[in-house]
């Protein structure tokens, strides 16, 4: 007990008397604006993809310079990008500031600008080039919300030490400065793009308008080009306070300074340990729920460590991308014992979406089939989440079909093949298994052809599972507009006929050559298309012109019915996959007539004042790829009103 006194004591002095603090990356936020301006309507699909490819960039600059800009540009739009972190912060706080602040900005898409405000660094991204804006009157604030012990000076004179120290710190001597006088704190930093006039300018408008904030005990001016802070705590690194009138520490200080570290390095170490026994108890108990498969996960080569995929991608080197999107970039990897393998390096990855997608990982691994790209496992320890599926030497169905530069055109049989070997593939999930599994997002990219052009499901992350007594399932809408059926989107109640529905879809894209645009006018819609030729008994004109007529009609014409038939309006009239194989592989089964499909009213669709989670239902355009293309189109997920709040786990580009 005596000694336990002895630490409080001490631990006491040193917090109440001694200038000492801990490293602290000062990651709480200050200020987030998103831009009410959304791209041009022709750059929209290009956007996102636009951003990731910013911030890969942006990323690699802070991590070498501790801040960044960077510009990225289209035929139809560029994107802006600059990070930078607080002169006082270590490197390794740094990173983690700005970490945070690359998690959190994303939720501005599709904005055309968003920008973020932390205590600890500064993040933006627009359209235009700001990278010399120093004020901007619609845009620049004060935020004289405090966490900060009220002073114990008399108002009067706290005023007046707050006012010498935002004086001293925006007086032009620098870029950055930090000043503690009597009691009161003040950080100044402008961005290292803005000139010295410019940041002259910005420190002026900010010394002029933190002042509002007094009395408070802490306040912040947060403008285009600078940022400004005062408080009664001591917030900044010691590495910048040699201009700190009260930083003088006696050689008691520095004895009593040192005694503290030495009992809270002791004291951390136990709380530590605590700290992680429980999370490893924790974890201990997720796995038992998890039951046979986490078990198996956990057993099994599908663990993977960060360090084996991170060397056997060369360190993610851009030499061995596959392909891109909003949420990840997809690797080819060469593991020690020579097997080649495509790793997908995840961007967006918070702990909840960490533990959901834990349980899809292990039900989706379980799963082999011919036409499933198989997920070999994934590694969630690391700096981030990665993925490892098996690699597909081929290219994906979307650059086959539709992009200008594909090395051939699919033929007849080809094609005919992919459309059977799709069918399979979703039959098997939807009946194969001991739970029925719902893939969600049925599309062109998300189909790979391996060296004999054969057709593999890829891409499980917005799969979901559930019992055979279940009807339904109500969740966040989840997938990509134009393949979703119209009773997912409006009821949010999801059965296995919205894989069928989407089937439907791709097999007109397939056959037709032409891609399934959401967001055009009814009249050119593909299945508006598709449907006037069967009313007239032309279906054989919509086949893909591609092929110069090399193809048998009766054959194409059935397959556009059974596409037509699958994308009927009505749920209940949509056949099961099970019967699709049937139609497409006994030449004696019998073929229903379909009903007129739907076809959505697209400025209903893009007026929705439904919130995403991270961004609007665009579909990329396809992207030119090196070699097999993996998943890169954007998909989408929304709140529906019986459903729980989207994760970032269903709102990803692929």
């Amino acid at each position: 007990m005596h000694l336990l006194a002895w630490i409080t004591a001490l631990i006491f002095v040193a917090i109440n008397f001694l200038p000492f603090s801990l490293s602290d990356p000062r990651i709480s936020e200050a200020r987030f604006l998103c831009s009410l301006e959304r791209p041009p309507a022709n750059a929209s699909a290009s956007y996102i993809p636009l951003f990731v490819s910013g911030m890969e960039v942006l990323s690699q600059r802070v991590t070498a310079n501790e801040w960044g800009s960077y510009a990225v540009n289209s035929t139809n739009t560029s994107i802006y990008t600059l990070a930078q972190c607080h002169a006082d912060l270590s490197r390794d706080d740094c990173l983690q500031c700005y970490a945070a602040s690359r998690t959190r900005l994303p939720r501005c898409l599709p904005a055309a600008g968003g920008r973020i405000f932390l205590d600890g660094c500064f993040l933006r991204y627009d359209s235009y080039a700001f990278f010399n804006e120093s004020v901007d009157p619609d845009s620049d604030a004060v935020n004289c919300n405090s966490t900060a012990p009220n002073s114990t000076l008399p108002e009067a004179e706290f005023r007046r030490r707050v006012v010498e120290v935002i004086d001293n710190v925006t007086a032009g001597a620098g870029r950055f400065a930090a000043v503690g006088i009597g009691g009161a704190f003040g950080l100044a930093e402008c961005w290292n793009t803005v000139g010295a006039e410019g940041c002259k300018a910005c420190l002026a408008k900010a010394n002029s308008e933190i002042r509002r904030c007094l009395p408070s005990s802490e306040g912040r001016a947060l403008n285009a080009g600078c940022y400004l802070r005062y408080s009664t705590q001591k917030f900044f690194s010691n590495q910048s306070d040699a201009s700190n009138r009260d930083s003088g520490v006696s050689r008691r200080g520095v004895i009593v300074a040192i005694a503290f570290s030495v009992v809270a390095f002791c004291m951390l170490c136990l709380f530590g340990g605590h700290a992680a026994y429980r999370r490893w108890n924790r974890r201990k108990q997720e796995r038992y729920n998890l039951g046979k498969i986490s078990y198996s996960y956990n057993k099994s080569s599908l663990n993977y460590k960060y360090e084996t995929l991170e060397k056997a991608t060369d360190y993610f080197d851009p030499s061995r991308k596959l392909g891109q999107g909003g949420a990840g970039s997809v690797y080819r990897g060469t593991l020690p014992d020579g097997k080649t393998v495509a790793v997908k390096r995840l961007f967006f990855s918070t702990r909840q979406w960490v533990d959901e997608f834990f349980n899809e990982v292990n039900l989706i691994s379980g799963i082999e089939h011919k036409n499933l790209v198989k997920l070999l496992g994934c590694s969630i320890e690391g700096p981030e989440s990665l993925l490892v599926y098996e690699y597909v030497p081929n290219q994906s169905l979307e650059v086959c079909l539709f992009d200008k530069n594909r090395a051939k055109i699919l033929n007849w049989k080809e094609r005919y093949n992919v459309v059977v070997g799709t069918a399979e593939g979703i039959a098997f999930l939807h009946g194969g298994t001991e739970f029925r599994i719902i893939h969600r997002d049925i599309k062109s990219s998300n189909v790979l052809l391996d060296e004999n052009l054969d057709a593999k499901i890829a891409d499980f992350g917005l799969a979901r599972n559930f019992a055979a007594d279940k009807t339904h399932l109500s969740t966040g809408i989840a997938g990509t507009l134009g393949y979703m059926a119209p009773e997912y989107i409006v009821k949010g109640q999801l059965t296995e006929k919205a894989d069928v529905y989407s089937y439907g879809v791709l097999v007109l894209e397939i056959v037709c050559g032409r891609k399934n645009n959401a967001f055009v006018e009814d009249s050119g819609s593909l299945l508006q298309t598709v449907w006037k030729l069967f009313k007239t008994d032309r279906l054989a004109e919509s086949v893909d012109p591609s092929l110069e007529g090399d193809f048998p009609p009766t054959e194409a014409s059935k397959v556009l019915k059974i596409g037509l038939l699958c994308a009927q309006a009505s749920m209940a009239q949509r056949p099961s996959m099970a019967d699709v194989v049937r139609m497409l592989t006994d030449e004696n089964c019998e073929i229903p007539e379909p009903k007129q499909p739907p076809f959505l009213n697209t400025s209903a669709l893009s007026g929705s004042t439904t919130r995403s989670s991270y961004s609007n239902s665009f579909t990329s355009n396809p992207m030119t790829r090196p070699e097999t293309s993996y998943p890169t189109t954007e998909s989408f997920s929304i709140q529906s009103s019986e459903g729980r709040q989207s994760t970032s786990e269903e709102t990803r580009l692929k």
